[in-house]
């Protein structure tokens, strides 16, 4: 019964000893690795995430994973990361596999209700968006994009002669806007 509350000394220097080097090595390496890795989390960015915390775990309380294994199993999942993120970069194929697509979910003023179920959005959440954006009526925006990352951006209209950040969103039924949809 008393293993409940307290097993030895020795169990709880090795935890305070090991976790301390192991959140060291963690973070040399997660700094090491680049601002992408702590940048808005997509669903592979969250996988990693969570696999890192487990990572950790299990180093400090697993006797039998030594220190130099989970500091491997860190960079492992780092590298495999900057590998995944270096490649989604310079590949489109990568990106779409890893990133996904942003969803168009409001266009020129109008909800589009397809989107919205595809996305599991609710009408409240694209109301409260816009509000967050500072607007009263959807017709004084040009569109809401439920971002990679699970983030809303609302698009106001934009001056005709400017480019605009909708370029490439897929309209449902129509297609990727271009430059002559947008104005």
């Amino acid at each position: 019964m008393s293993q409940i509350f307290f097993d030895n000394w020795e169990t709880l220097f090795r935890t305070l000893i090991i976790g301390v080097l192991a959140y060291v090595s963690l973070v040399m390496l997660l700094r090491i690795s680049g601002r992408r890795t702590l940048s808005k989390m997509n669903a592979f960015d969250m996988v990693v995430t969570v696999a890192l915390g487990s990572t950790l775990a299990t180093i400090l309380l697993n006797r039998d994973v030594a220190l130099a294994e989970g500091v491997l199993a860190f960079a492992l999942l780092i590298g495999m990361q900057y590998l995944v993120t270096w490649s989604s970069v310079r590949m489109p194929w990568v990106r779409k596999i890893v990133t996904g697509e942003p969803a168009l979910l409001v266009y020129e003023g109008k909800l589009l209700p397809s989107a919205l179920k595809r996305a599991r959005v609710t009408e409240d959440e694209i109301h409260s968006a816009v509000r967050s954006a500072g607007r009263q009526t959807f017709e004084q925006i040009k569109a809401v994009v439920l971002e990679t990352d699970g983030s809303f951006s609302v698009v106001q209209h934009e001056n005709a002669q400017a480019t605009s950040s909708l370029q490439g969103i897929v309209i449902p039924g129509k297609g990727k806007l271009g430059g002559s949809d947008l104005h």
